[in-house]
């Protein structure tokens, strides 16, 4: 969740992950029911394999070792170098390599990139964020740093952040976000956003004129293990160190889940118990309370579990790595967020401190913030913030799914459970966005203006008329009734496939600056190699853009 969550009685959500080292245990409780593993992923040629961590590593090694000839083959200038972000091994051998770039030794923001190249090492294309050659006339700035910086604060405060100063000194960089190359600072203003969640304001001047060309929070926000308060009992695994459980699930890269009690920094304290039963069940504005960390470290395990068994990902960063998880954040904070500089999900207590915001859809959204953080890497703002926004609602609710969990069944509603309206109602309905009072069902060139919970929309609506098709209908006892732009009846194809696109299209077609319409690009190219271009599917992902005007 964001602050804006708070002031428009909404809120956000993000991810995390992990893996193993060292002896567990698991609760002697009643888990829910093992969700089942979407059939045909594994045999689609185009699908993503399961790498081991040292596969992995050595296909990064491997592409990180040919970046020179890399960068000559694809056309890129001799001050242009490239810098291996991630790879995404296909069954078929196929391997899209994601880059990040620089120029003349700065790094270019905006220059992302994806070569595909086949099993034979032929590149067969390349997928970039920016179509313009990265070129600028000068390296030498107009502007000083600290006048850079004065004005980031400048626009913190605006925000609402009380910070004096940035992180660090402004550094140089080329903005390429445009489409026109320009020589820039990029400066990071920390600090505390208005409503207590942690600031990471990243705002990019031109350094010729000292003009603000971008800006986007890098806190990207939203709203296990025993006896939680939304989930019923379930099963956690934890570790036995001498005669005392901790909340440390050491199959799942090492996930811990830390007591912040109340306060707003630090890792806090690791969750520690003499019976290995965590939690009453019921809510309780303790410190203490164990409640709050079950759901925390159960939304964890699920969302980990999601990811591996769906696509073949082993945590976020897909290298076998967990995240931690933060509990009791500040005092009344109706809040949760993702933070990739600390590689951790932080969950808010709600008001009264008595109804945390540790839902099992909540826990998937947040953390798929840092799988996207760590794949396509979609600008917190405008049509890509929506794109982002988006992603962690269809995984999130891909997580509530594929759980299957009987005390909160999959639906295509986000934060039924977290009750922060007040009224019982939802954040948002995928089916029609709009019945939430703000969200776009349909794109129009307005969208990028809305907050990005909002323009999210547009991709929700998508992903629901992907899975289940438009009109009227009851899934697990949940009626929605889901209408089209343009009056079509669209047919779904089922959720999940409708997944499998989503995520190949992410990890491998999408960039940081990837709108509506390229993503109606990128999930084509992604039907396309997954289940062939006169497929179906193909065909129907076309139709769900169209019904959501997107062309």
């Amino acid at each position: 969740m964001t602050p804006r969550y708070t002031r428009h009685k909404r809120t956000t959500l993000a991810v995390a992950t992990a893996v193993a080292a060292g002896a567990l245990l698991s609760t002697g409780l009643t888990t829910s029911a093992s969700a089942q593993v979407p059939t045909g992923a594994a045999t689609l040629a185009a699908a993503p394999t399961d790498l081991t961590a040292a596969a992995r590593t050595s296909l990064i090694q491997q592409a990180q070792a040919g970046v020179t000839e890399t960068a000559q083959s694809i056309g890129l200038g001799a001050q242009e170098k490239l810098v291996v972000k991630d790879v995404v091994k296909d069954a078929d051998g196929t391997v899209h390599t994601r880059y990040e770039r620089t120029y003349a030794g700065l790094p270019v923001l905006g220059g992302d990139l994806i070569v595909h190249t086949s099993k034979a090492g032929k590149t067969e294309g390349v997928t970039k964020a920016v179509k313009a050659a990265i070129k600028v006339a000068s390296l030498t700035a107009k502007v000083t740093p600290a006048k850079a910086e004065k004005q980031a604060v400048g626009l913190a405060k605006d925000a609402g952040s009380a910070a004096s100063a940035a992180d660090q000194a402004p550094r140089k960089v080329i903005w390429a976000g445009n489409g026109t190359p320009v020589l820039a600072y990029e400066t990071v203003v920390g600090g505390l956003q208005d409503d207590g969640t942690p600031n990471q304001l990243h705002v990019i001047t031109d350094a010729a004129t000292g003009k603000k060309l971008f800006e986007y929070q890098g806190i990207e926000n939203a709203t296990g293990t025993g006896k939680t308060l939304y989930s019923g009992t379930v099963s956690l695994t934890t570790t036995l160190s001498g005669s005392t459980y901790q909340l440390y699930d050491t199959t799942r890269g090492g996930h811990k889940t830390y007591n912040l009690a109340h306060k707003t920094s630090g890792t806090g304290t690791l969750f520690t118990d003499a019976d290995n039963v965590w939690g009453t069940g019921t809510a309780s504005s303790s410190t203490t309370d164990q409640t709050a960390a079950a759901d925390a470290a159960y939304g964890a395990q699920e969302t980990w579990d999601f990811y591996k068994a769906t696509f073949g990902r082993s945590g976020i960063k897909n290298n076998g790595v967990g995240a931690y998880s933060r509990v009791h954040y500040g005092s009344n904070y109706v809040n949760a967020f993702w933070d990739d500089s600390c590689f951790c999900m932080t969950y808010g207590d709600g008001s009264g401190n008595n109804h945390p915001l540790t839902a099992l859809d909540v826990a998937g959204h947040e953390m798929s913030h840092g799988v996207t953080s760590n794949t396509a890497g979609l600008n917190y703002s405008g049509e890509s913030g929506g794109l982002n926004e988006a992603t962690s609602d269809i995984f999130g609710t891909g997580v509530e799914f594929y759980a299957n969990n009987a005390s909160d069944k999959g639906d295509y509603l986000i934060g039924e459970k977290i009750n922060i309206n007040g009224d019982g109602t939802p954040l948002r309905y995928m089916d029609k966005p709009s019945k939430d009072g703000g969200s776009a069902d349909y794109w129009s060139s307005s969208v990028g203006n809305k907050d990005v919970h909002y323009s999210s929309g547009v991709a929700n609506h998508f992903f629901y008329l992907l899975s289940e098709g438009s009109g009227a209908k009851t899934i697990n006892g949940v009626s929605y009734n889901s209408p089209t732009y343009n009056g079509s009846a669209v047919t779904g194809i089922g959720r999940d496939k409708a997944l499998q696109i989503w995520y190949k299209a992410l990890t491998t077609y999408m960039t940081s600056t990837t709108n509506y319409k390229a993503a109606r690009t990128a999930t084509l190219n992604a039907a396309s190699a997954l289940y062939g271009s006169t497929s179906a599917e193909y065909k129907a992902v076309g139709a769900a853009w169209t019904a959501v005007n997107v062309s």
